[in-house]
């Protein structure tokens, strides 16, 4: 078994709604990236492209490549699982924490999480998502989204 981590992070900006975890979620506010900005999923590549010591999603997804303008997340992540695949690993279980102070995405975590298994070819057991706000104790320097993701690909 290996273990892989991942970090993702965007602003925010013009807009209407965020896409999470595979979920288009209503919002005031888009984020500013290439693709579709998915923190969650862009994350959760690349703890699986780290675990399988395939680079990250930067590498495999340039921002450079009008091919990924736009992209949908999802169809990222399930690139990279076939990759993963391919190097015969199976992903086990995948655990993210998304960040931000808004959206509110405690309501969107069961779908979250329902399109995240079907994309890793896992049951939902295997996929566990945790939202929670920026503390409100210091302020980010801007409006920001991130995500932390872990994810065990076993052979």
């Amino acid at each position: 078994m290996r273990v892989g981590h991942g970090f993702d992070v965007h602003a925010f900006g013009p807009g209407e709604g965020v896409k999470i975890g595979g979920v288009r979620v209503p919002h005031d506010r888009g984020v500013v990236a290439h693709s579709d900005g998915d923190v969650a999923l862009h994350a959760l590549c690349d703890a699986l492209l780290g675990a399988a010591g395939l680079g990250d999603i930067g590498g495999m997804f340039p921002d450079s490549d009008a091919q990924w303008a736009g992209a949908d997340s999802r169809v990222l992540l399930r690139r990279v699982v076939a990759e993963v695949q391919a190097l015969g690993w199976r992903v086990a279980n995948a655990d993210l924490t998304v960040i931000a102070q808004a959206p509110r995405l405690a309501p969107h975590v069961p779908e979250m999480r329902a399109r995240i298994a079907a994309d890793l070819g896992v049951a939902e057991g295997c996929v566990n998502v945790k939202a929670t706000p920026w503390a409100r104790a210091s302020t980010p320097p801007a409006p920001w989204a991130t995500c932390r993701a872990t994810s065990a690909p076993r052979a």
